[in-house]
């Protein structure tokens, strides 16, 4: 009986198990790599959407008839000195860009964030209201 099921393992199925165990494991590694980049990702994107939100919170508490002009200022076109100027940490190279559309009532007011991310790779999100009297 012995004969037929040998104790042990062969050479041949310790480095079969062997690289099957390393595949796994870097399988494992990518997939955990990817994770903490997409992680950092969105991390990125909401901290975005909190600077825009903090905009156009700011702009609702402005007068509505000032908001065009103070738009066509630049008075929310902001650079990273500005961002962290009100308190805020700003991304890597992060503009916010305020745009408001032709029609006076409801005006509609775009709030966009652009920055770059780990690859150099530029990104954007954008918030878009509409503001009466």
């Amino acid at each position: 009986m012995s004969k037929l099921y040998p104790k042990g393992l062969t050479l041949t199925e310790l480095l079969l198990a062997a690289a099957i165990l390393a595949f796994v494991l870097c399988g494992l590694l990518v997939l955990f790599t990817h994770c903490v980049l997409l992680n950092e990702s969105n991390r990125n994107l909401t901290q975005a959407t909190s600077h825009a939100q903090y905009v156009l919170e700011d702009i609702r508490n402005t007068n509505f008839y000032e908001i065009g002009t103070k738009i066509d200022n630049g008075d929310w076109d902001w650079v990273e000195a500005d961002i962290v100027a009100v308190g805020l940490v700003a991304l890597k190279n992060e503009v916010i860009d305020t745009n408001h559309g032709v029609a006076i009532d409801p005006l509609e007011v775009t709030v966009i964030v652009t920055w770059n991310d780990q690859s150099q790779r530029q990104r954007q999100t954008q918030l878009i209201t509409l503001i009466t009297k």
